[in-house]
């Protein structure tokens, strides 16, 4: 994948097509800002030097942006203020992930500590939606973009017509909302938000990452994953299933992946989303079925109009 620049900005291919856990940067050249610095560590290091970076933005507080942040720990660090608490604290930050099981934690400390070089960060200052910035001759809207995280953001550079869309990458996985604070229901309202923005080229976080002349059909797409993804869950509570039950389906992901740790945890988080929507929308329920053991009580899902009668709690 080749680097691309669109007037002052630069689009900074990341290792192995952006694809986690790398992602894509952007260089803003004159202002010397960088958006999400886990690109290519070399091509970073080398702007640095060449080009100078005076500012890091990040559009949201996940690792896979945030992992070569090391580079810069003298540069001030800029993000929104709803996603600013878990760069602050490890233990925030695997809360924030919704990481309970004792084991499971020290995996994603270790983790996070190797692989993506987290070290404690607060920000110098904040970004917030709505906001205009003026770069010189480059305007740059500031758009608050929940659903992925609480304060997930998009930039629109209006000269160019350039919009950057972070983690709402368009590609054919389809949105993450798995986070303990993550909605679908910001997500569909982010999308619906972002694709009225009038751009000429969209810029993204992960894999493809150029789209010029972005059609309807791209973003029709990327939103019907929701749909279909819940459209999958509906089919497999033809009976009452628990949630690992659930998980071991593979719905989101397909069929088993490695590490087994991260993987089933990630289609844990998702599956647990779409069960709460739909739990909410009153079209599943919640079936308590008590054990020899009282310890071991089990919750079983299933489709609202196959219940069996028993004890449920919507």
């Amino acid at each position: 994948m080749e680097e691309r620049h669109f007037g002052p900005l630069w689009f900074i291919p990341g290792e192995n097509n952006g694809k986690y856990p790398f992602c894509h940067s952007v260089y803003i050249e004159g202002a010397g800002i960088l958006i999400d610095p886990a690109s290519d560590r070399r091509r970073l290091e080398e702007i640095r030097a060449r080009n100078g970076v005076k500012a890091v933005w990040l559009s949201h507080w996940h690792e896979d942006h945030f992992m070569y942040l090391d580079l810069f720990e003298d540069v001030p660090l800029w993000i929104s203020r709803d996603d600013a608490p878990p760069l602050s604290d490890l233990d925030i930050l695997l809360d924030w992930y919704g990481v309970e099981d004792h084991g499971h934690r020290q995996y994603w400390r270790r983790f996070m500590l190797d692989q993506f070089n987290f070290r404690p960060r607060r920000p110098h200052g904040y970004l917030q939606g709505g906001e205009q910035i003026r770069l010189g001759d480059l305007t740059v809207d500031v758009i608050a973009a929940p659903g992925h995280t609480p304060g997930s953001l998009a930039f629109f550079f209006r000269e160019p017509a350039v919009l950057f869309l972070g983690d709402y990458d368009l590609t054919r996985f389809g949105p993450w909302y798995g986070d303990a604070h993550s909605s679908i229901e910001q997500t569909i309202t982010s999308l619906e938000r972002l694709k009225r923005i009038p751009a000429r080229v969209l810029l993204t976080s992960h894999e493809t990452g150029v789209f010029e002349q972005p059609s309807a059909e791209l973003w029709a797409q990327y939103a019907q994953v929701i749909d279909d993804r819940e459209g999958k869950l509906m089919q497999a509570l033809d009976r009452p299933k628990t949630l690992e039950e659930i998980v071991n389906l593979y719905l989101i992901y397909g069929r088993p992946r490695e590490p087994r740790t991260f993987y089933d945890f990630c289609e844990r988080a998702l599956i647990t989303k779409h069960i709460e929507r739909l739990e909410q929308r009153g079209m599943v329920l919640r079936e308590h079925r008590c054990c020899v053991d009282p310890f071991d009580d089990l919750s079983y899902y299933l489709l609202a109009h196959t219940c069996s009668g028993g004890k449920t709690n919507a």
